[in-house]
């Protein structure tokens, strides 16, 4: 029992020794906490220096740094005097224009002229069988002879007062029966004679020697190409701005080189209703036959006022619902005062297009540097390097070619 005592008497100031150790060194720990804090803030601190060191530099390249210029062609603005003109498009035909045709039925003995040939007013085109017809005139004429010495005799009868009146009025009902029969009989066979009511041209014929025709059939067109008309229809807004003699112009498909001159020479009396349009009517000169009827042609009506534009290419418009503008190219400074080459951005308000060509009617003025193309990538006060080695298109009259 006492050594019992003993031992747990021995051990008792060893746990209480340990609880008194525990509680002397506990500043340790936090001194080795506020050293970490410390230098973890340390290193957090060098790390924000280090990155706003960089940012910094980073900024200031920012400020320094400028896009390059964009490459762009520009055409020099001028003005020019130009000729209003109203578009429209018509179709052509010919002054005097005729489907030659039989009038009366009868087979064909003599074609005496060629499919697309000049002809003349008058020219036999072509002859039907007519013996029957002359027959007829020989009888005729013999009867036309014999009622021509009844009626002389009868005069002379008359004259010795041996017949009575109505015998000789008999006799001239006769004679004037017969005349009439003979004018009856030739015109028959002129009518069979089918010839060429004015100088013209021919198209192709429709007939052969031996055919028989019916009343009405087809022979051949013919055309008078001297001049020619051209009828088209324009707006009844622009019904005060024509009159008779006004000038216009004309390009037909197949001749796109070639721009003929007329003159208006009928204006319809009424407006369509259906269509709220006016028929027009102008005569043009045809030199060498090139216009033939039924060629569709594009015409413009020269308007009688001039007046100075500006017309620069249609690839300089930038278009917008809120309004169509360009870029101009300027002088400009930047913040630090250094001059460079740059563009504006200027509204503008469109007029009529001609070709490639644009007209600018408010906007711009003479000496203005348009820029011509690249103006999608531009912006206000932009840089830009103008290169004109290549041009896109301003020509006022193109010819595309076929694709």
């Amino acid at each position: 029992m006492s050594e019992t005592n003993h031992g747990e008497a021995s051990l008792a100031p060893t746990a209480a020794g340990i609880i008194s150790a525990g509680e002397i060194p506990p500043k340790r720990p936090r001194l080795v906490l506020v050293v970490t804090i410390l230098g973890m803030l340390a290193v957090i601190a060098v790390i924000g220096l280090f990155k706003a060191r960089q940012i910094s530099q980073a900024i200031a390249m920012g400020k320094s740094f400028r896009m390059p210029p964009d490459a762009v062609t520009t055409v020099k603005v001028a003005s020019e005097t130009v000729f209003p003109s109203i578009p429209a498009v018509g179709s052509l035909s010919s002054p005097q224009g005729v489907m030659m045709s039989a009038d009366l039925p009868g087979a064909v003995t003599a074609i005496p002229f060629e499919s697309g040939s000049h002809v003349t007013n008058g020219q036999v085109l072509v002859r039907l069988d007519t013996r029957q017809e002359e027959a007829q005139l020989r009888t005729a004429l013999a009867r036309l002879e014999l009622a021509r010495q009844n009626l002389e005799r009868a005069n002379d009868l008359s004259q010795k007062r041996v017949i009575a009146q109505f015998a000789l009025d008999d006799a001239k009902s006769q004679f004037d029966a017969t005349t009439a029969a003979v004018d009856e009989t030739r015109a028959t066979i002129a009518r069979k004679t089918i010839l060429a009511p004015f100088e013209g041209e021919t198209g192709i014929r429709q007939v052969n020697i031996g055919q028989y025709l019916k009343s009405g059939d087809p022979i051949v067109q013919v055309d008078s190409l001297d001049t020619v008309y051209v009828n088209y229809a324009l707006p009844q807004q622009y019904l005060g701005r024509l009159h008779v003699g006004q000038p216009v112009m004309v390009r037909a498909d197949g001749l796109p080189d070639k721009e003929f001159p007329g003159t208006i020479n009928a204006i319809n009396s009424m407006v369509d209703a259906a269509t709220r349009n006016i028929q027009v009517q102008a005569i043009l000169p045809n030199p060498g036959h090139l216009l033939r009827s039924g060629m569709f042609a594009a015409v413009r009506t020269l308007l009688p006022e001039r007046r100075k534009t500006v017309m620069i290419p249609a690839s300089s418009i930038q278009y917008a619902p809120y309004g169509d503008s360009v870029f101009v190219i300027a002088s400009m400074k930047d913040k630090d005062g250094k001059e460079y080459l740059g563009v504006r951005e200027q509204a503008v308000e469109l007029g009529a297009t001609r070709g490639d060509q644009v007209e600018i009617m408010k906007g711009l003025s003479d000496g203005d540097q348009v820029v011509t193309s690249g103006i999608f990538k531009l912006r206000q006060g932009g840089a830009v390097r103008i290169e004109n080695a290549i041009q896109p298109g301003n020509d006022p009259a193109p010819k595309p070619a076929d694709s």
